[in-house]
C-alpha cells in the first residue's frame, strides 16, 4: 500500500480546516438566501444560483448545478429548503465524480517505465515551486529517487527557492547560470536522472503568461529536447492554480491549457481563502484532472484530491 493508501485522521482535519473559510462563507450565505423560505421556488434557485457564482464556482458550472436542481424539483413537485442542502451536496459529488478520470490515491508515481518526468507549469506567484518542493517530499517518502530541474532560468529567486526546498527534502536539484535556455536545464536534468536511475524527475518552468506564443514555443522546445533522453517525456504536465484567486485561476487554466497539454492540475492556497468553489468549476470546466490541492504550508500541507472526502468536508459528513 502507498502512503496514501487511507485517509488518516490528521488528514481530514487537514482537509476540514483547510475548508472552513469557504464551507463557513458559502453556508453563511446559503442560509441568509433560504431565510423565511420552506419551498424551493424560483426565487430560491436564483438565490441559489447567486450564492454559487458568489463562491467562485463559476458561471458555466453553476447553472448546470440549478438545471439539475430544476429537473429533481418538477421529478418531485414539491422539495422543502431542508432537503436542498442534501440535494446540492449529491449534485456537486456527481459533477466532481464525472469529471475527473478517477481519485489519485497517494504520492506513488504510477511508474511503468522510469523516470516518471513532472513538468510544472503556472504563473509566478501561485506556489509553482513550493508544490514541486512538497512533491519530492511526498515521493522521497514514498521511497523514490527524485531529480528536480531549475528550468526557471529568469528568476534568480525561483532557483534560489528550488535549492532551499532540495536542501530540505534531500533531493539534488539541477541547474544552471541565469537566463540560461530552460531546455538546456531540462535536457541536463533528465541526462543526469536517467544517469543515476532516479524515479521521478520534476521540471520548474518559468511562469510568464503576457505572450502566450513565447510560452507555447519555450514549453514545446522543453518537451522536444527531452524526449531526446527519455522518449515518452513528459510523463505528465502538471498546472499550478492559486485557489485563492476565484475567478483569476479559470482564466489562468483557460491560457494554459490553450498553449500547452495540460494533463493533471494542483490546486494551492485554499486554506487561506473562501474561494475553495473553485475546485468545482475548474474540475468541470477543464475536464482535466484536479489531482491535488493545497491545504498550508508544511510539507505534509499537500493532498492528493479526493473527491468523496472534498464534499464531505464542505458540507459536513452527515448529509
Amino acid at each position: 500500500m502507498g502512503i496514501f493508501g487511507f485517509f488518516s485522521k490528521e488528514k481530514k482535519e487537514t482537509l476540514d480546516k483547510g475548508l472552513s473559510k469557504t464551507k463557513e462563507s458559502f453556508f453563511g450565505k446559503m442560509a441568509r438566501a433560504l431565510a423565511g423560505k420552506t419551498k424551493v421556488d424560483d426565487e430560491v434557485l436564483d438565490n441559489l444560483e447567486e450564492v454559487l457564482i458568489t463562491s467562485d464556482v463559476g458561471v458555466e458550472t453553476t447553472l448546470k448545478i440549478i438545471e439539475r436542481i430544476e429537473e429533481r424539483v418538477a421529478k418531485d413537485k414539491y422539495m422543502n429548503t431542508k432537503e436542498l442542502n442534501s440535494i446540492l451536496r449529491e449534485e456537486i459529488g456527481s459533477l466532481l465524480m464525472e469529471n475527473n478520470s478517477g481519485d489519485v490515491d497517494d504520492f506513488e508515481a504510477p511508474i511503468t517505465k522510469k523516470p516518471y518526468v513532472i513538468l510544472v507549469v503556472g504563473v509566478n506567484g501561485v506556489g509553482k515551486t513550493t508544490t514541486i518542493g512538497k512533491l519530492a517530499y511526498q515521493y522521497k517518502k514514498a521511497g523514490k529517487k527524485v531529480y528536480l530541474g531549475a528550468a526557471d532560468t529568469f528568476r534568480a529567486a525561483a532557483v534560489e527557492q528550488l535549492e532551499i526546498w532540495g536542501e530540505r527534502v534531500g533531493v539534488p536539484v539541477v541547474k544552471q547560470k541565469m537566463g540560461a535556455d530552460p531546455a538546456s536545464v531540462a535536457y541536463d536534468t533528465l541526462s543526469s536522472a536517467v544517469a543515476n536511475n532516479a524515479d521521478v524527475v520534476i521540471i520548474d518552468t518559468a511562469g510568464r503568461l503576457h505572450n502566450k506564443i513565447g510560452l507555447m514555443n519555450e514549453l514545446t522546445k522543453i518537451k522536444n529536447v527531452m524526449k531526446k533522453v527519455v522518449e515518452d517525456a513528459p510523463s505528465e504536465v502538471l498546472l499550478v492554480l492559486d485557489g485563492s484567486t476565484g475567478q483569476n485561476a479559470f482564466e489562468q487554466a483557460k491560457q494554459f491549457t490553450k498553449a500547452t497539454e495540460v494533463t493533471a492540475m494542483a490546486v494551492t492556497k485554499l486554506d487561506g481563502t473562501a474561494k475553495g468553489g473553485v475546485v468545482i468549476g475548474i474540475s468541470d470546466q477543464f475536464k482535466i484532472p484536479v489531482k491535488y490541492i493545497g491545504l498550508g504550508e508544511g510539507m505534509e500541507d499537500l493532498q492528493v484530491f479526493r473527491r468523496a472526502e472534498f464534499v464531505d468536508s464542505l458540507f459536513g459528513s452527515e448529509a
